[in-house]
């Protein structure tokens, strides 16, 4: 039985970091065109600030 955990959980996970990428764009596309945004948020600041660092 615990064989049958394991492909899901891998699914799941590679759901979630799916997730993560597309939002984690959407609120960089979103800072990048709405300055007037930034300072609202400090964790959307951060995520914003890694994204391009690490570009």
């Amino acid at each position: 039985m615990p064989h049958d955990i394991d492909p899901t959980l891998d699914r799941i996970a590679a759901q979630r970091t799916k997730l993560e990428l597309r939002h984690s764009q959407a609120l960089a596309r979103l800072l990048e065109e709405r300055q007037d945004l930034r300072g609202v948020n400090a964790l959307a600041d951060l995520v914003a600030d890694s994204l391009r660092w690490s570009a």
